[in-house]
């Protein structure tokens, strides 16, 4: 169970994903108090959220922008917070050496950030498109 001062706050570019997802948010009983929806391209809204606030950062946006995504996670994750890569085997082009287009090099930088910052404890979930997570330890 959440804490009752839980606040899930989505950034999103598209209106009709925000609609959308504030239907979700009501119809899981979730009321307006507990959600915040930021409009906007998440490297413009991210500077902007404060650091060491969130419990979780979970991306699934542009997969070029994946590197600064991580880079912002860290900053606004607290210790023993998680942040998650959506689409981390990129249609199995990840695990290839020959595919070299710069999606997928961003996604494999993101991988290598993970796997050399110490301060992360890596988890590479191959479910669906693959779900790349880490937990902050400090």
């Amino acid at each position: 169970m959440p804490p009752q001062d839980a606040v899930l706050t989505s950034v999103d570019i598209e209106p009709e994903n925000q609609r959308l997802a504030k239907q979700a948010y009501r119809e899981a009983g979730l009321g307006s108090f507990r959600t915040r929806m930021i409009s906007g391209p998440a490297l413009e809204v991210l500077p902007r959220l404060t650091d060491g606030a969130y419990d979780m950062v979970f991306c699934d946006a542009v997969k070029q922008e994946y590197p600064e995504y991580l880079t912002a996670a860290l900053r606004l994750l607290r210790p023993g917070g998680v942040v998650a890569f959506d689409n981390a085997l990129w249609h199995h082009r990840v695990a290839d050496p020959a595919v070299r287009d710069p999606v997928t090099e961003a996604i494999r930088d993101v991988h290598r950030m993970i796997a050399d910052d110490e301060r992360l404890v890596p988890l590479l979930i191959p479910v669906g498109d693959g779900l790349l997570c880490a937990v902050k330890t400090g």
